[in-house]
């Protein structure tokens, strides 16, 4: 069976991936302007303070793993009152010693990993913003022993370091999405997959694209009448259901026209268009080019 949250993963391809050590002592506050790319931070020892801009300011312990999946502005900081140091996190994400705020001898409060990874897709954007703003984990058994692995690996200067941390941080971010499912969570994806009635429909849409689902059919899919099935969808994944088959569609497309050298028919085929002008149709009005056009742009970019 076809796993949405995997094939989510695989079309972001998290690529590129930068951290560091950080830690503070005594009195320290440092505030980040907002950066974009995906962030993360993995509490190694101690605790600190995390307020990340429109959240409530949350509580990071050792072993809790957050990540910010378009990384707004945050301020980061100790429990004793500081005046927060202003840093552009597009200069201050340079390799190098581990960085440390407040007192600059003797012990620190807490001891973090922090950095950021590129997602290699184009639709990224689209992607994201199915996810929520803040994931926190906490007192997760398996995402804790992929941090603490994570730290120690980060503090080694053993070979193939770069190769297996970013191997670890594609799996910390499959990890804490898997653990922030519930129904709690914003509406987007992860809230969709919680619930049992819509991540059905969510799987025969990602399982069999090229169908032509209609409300009903999801509906049946669900176990819900129509109009249930559209209201519980629409407030559950942030999307109308017709909305998201048909973003998921191009998304798909997209992926096939960057990395496959198929036909045109071929393409709108497996993304549930009867032919290839209804395709390039639909395609031209979601993405703002033609079909032809997105893939010889891609040819020439990844050239």
């Amino acid at each position: 069976m076809i796993d949405p949250l995997s094939q989510m993963i695989r079309l972001l391809r998290p690529s590129t991936m930068f951290s560091k050590g950080i830690s503070g002592a005594g009195r320290w506050a440092v505030s980040y302007s907002e950066f974009g790319h995906p962030g993360f931070c993995a509490v190694l020892e101690g605790r600190c303070r995390l307020a990340v801009a429109g959240e409530p300011a949350i509580t990071l312990e050792e072993g809790d793993f957050v990540l910010l999946p378009s990384t707004p502005a945050f301020t980061m900081s100790g429990f004793e009152p500081a005046p927060a140091k202003r840093i552009d996190p597009r200069k201050a994400m340079r390799s190098g010693e581990e960085v440390r705020h407040g007192r600059a001898s003797g012990p620190p409060d807490v001891r973090l990993q922090g950095g950021y990874f590129l997602f290699g897709s184009p639709d990224a954007a689209l992607i994201v913003s199915l996810l929520p703003r803040l994931i926190h984990i906490h007192g997760d058994s398996r995402l804790s022993a992929l941090v603490h692995l994570f730290g120690q690996e980060a503090s080694s200067e053993r070979a193939g370091r770069d190769l297996v941390l970013e191997r670890l941080v594609e799996v910390l971010l499959i990890e804490a999405l898997r653990a922030s499912q519930s129904g709690d969570a914003a509406p987007g994806l992860l809230r969709g997959l919680s619930d049992v009635r819509i991540s059905e429909a969510l799987r025969q849409m990602h399982e069999d694209p090229q169908k032509p689902w209609t409300i009903d059919e999801l509906g049946r899919e669900a176990g819900l009448s129509r109009s249930a099935f559209f209201d519980r969808f629409t407030r559950t994944v942030g999307l109308r259901p017709m909305e998201y088959l048909l973003a998921w569609r191009m998304a798909l497309a997209k992926d096939l026209l960057r990395r496959e050298d198929l036909p045109m028919d071929e393409v709108a085929r497996r993304v549930g268009y009867g032919s290839a002008s209804t395709f390039s149709t639909a395609f031209s009005r979601h993405v703002g080019q033609p079909p032809g056009k997105f893939a010889r742009t891609s040819a020439l970019q990844t050239a």
